[in-house]
């Protein structure tokens, strides 16, 4: 197999921690593609499970593949460094537990091709599980227009991360992931690219997305929740043309510090307002410090759904809880 030319099509970044299970399938649907002028890219973000020799192997048989070792830095600094690193004018992006289908990067720079005012390409995805097999979650099909990406701005996920192709010189001009943005670091960067260029997906399933039981969405429920909202608000001060109060921040404040840090009044209760109802079906968020930003929710005046959310709490195995959250809806 030849090595990638000098200035390579596509740079693939893939960030790695612990994907052994799935890894090897992740690998050689990438190398199994129809367009093969590319670097692959692979961050082991300090895996304890295997796969640092499982991508050395493979590294070791293509010259394509480029292993880069690191202790556990978490996602966005991986995939700063892999934007870092890359040489190709086009990065796809790539998980170590998804899977390519053999057309996608051909389908991907094909568009990118004919179409010079988009920066950015996603793809509908299929669900699959852990073993591989088809499982339908349901909202894998972004918008396939730019018009239609700005129209669903509000509504999360806009793109699968997965499946995305970007070109390299624009995701580098808004400086790529931001560490505040944890678990919805995707979001973040959609919503900074939209201010920029123009954004889509194709309209044919090419990745094969997987769902496992312990996917990010379910434990980090709140933090990707409290994040979206922010994240949303941010552009909108962007697109205010007021200063973006997050410009910096290697982390969140907690939502009570949001109206100092904006500036104004209103913030914190506009984030409550938008995490509230993705929080109320969620055991872990409800169990944790969810229950809080809930409770000082029905104390903003909320009501919808508030009494089935002090029931669900009972079905949680949380009496306190519940007992708590309906004094406070009698009360106000």
């Amino acid at each position: 197999m030849s090595a990638p030319s000098p200035t390579p099509a596509i740079s693939v970044a893939m960030s790695v921690y612990n994907n052994a299970p799935f890894l090897r399938e992740a690998i050689e649907s990438i190398q199994a593609q129809s367009f093969g002028d590319f670097e692959f890219l692979i961050v082991n973000d300090g895996s304890t499970d295997g796969s640092a020799e499982i991508i050395d192997s493979y590294a070791q048989r293509d010259p394509r593949v480029r292993a880069i070792h690191q202790e556990n830095r978490g996602l966005v600094a991986s995939l700063n460094r892999l934007i870092g690193e890359a040489r190709a004018p086009l990065i796809a992006r790539m998980d170590g537990d998804d899977v390519a289908v053999p057309e996608r990067f051909a389908r991907q720079i094909e568009f990118l091709a004919a179409n010079s005012d988009h920066g950015v390409v996603g793809a509908w995805a299929t669900s699959i599980d852990e073993q591989g097999r088809n499982c339908d979650t349901g909202g894998l099909d972004q918008p396939t227009t730019h018009q239609g990406f700005l129209d669903a701005l509000k509504d999360k996920p806009l793109m699968c991360h997965s499946s995305v192709m970007m070109r390299t010189e624009v995701v580098r001009s808004v400086g790529g992931y931001r560490a505040a943005f944890k678990h919805c670091e995707d979001y973040d960067l959609w919503l900074r690219l939209s201010e920029r260029t123009r954004l889509c997906s194709l309209p044919e399933r090419l990745i094969l997305y997987r769902y496992s039981d312990g996917q990010i969405s379910e434990r980090h429920i709140l933090t990707q929740a409290v994040g979206a909202a922010v994240a949303w608000l941010a552009h909108v001060e962007r697109e205010a043309g007021r200063p973006d109060p997050i410009e910096g921040l290697e982390q969140l404040p907690p939502v009570g510090e949001l109206d100092s840090l904006f500036g104004r009044a209103g913030i914190d209760r506009a984030v409550r307002e938008m995490v509230a109802p993705r929080i109320v079906y969620s055991p872990v968020a409800l169990g944790g410090p969810g229950y809080e930003l809930v409770l000082s929710h029905v104390r903003d005046g909320a009501r919808d759904g508030m009494w089935k959310t002090a029931a669900r709490l009972l079905r949680f195995g949380k009496p306190v809880r519940a007992l708590k959250l309906a004094t406070a809806l009698v009360a106000a």
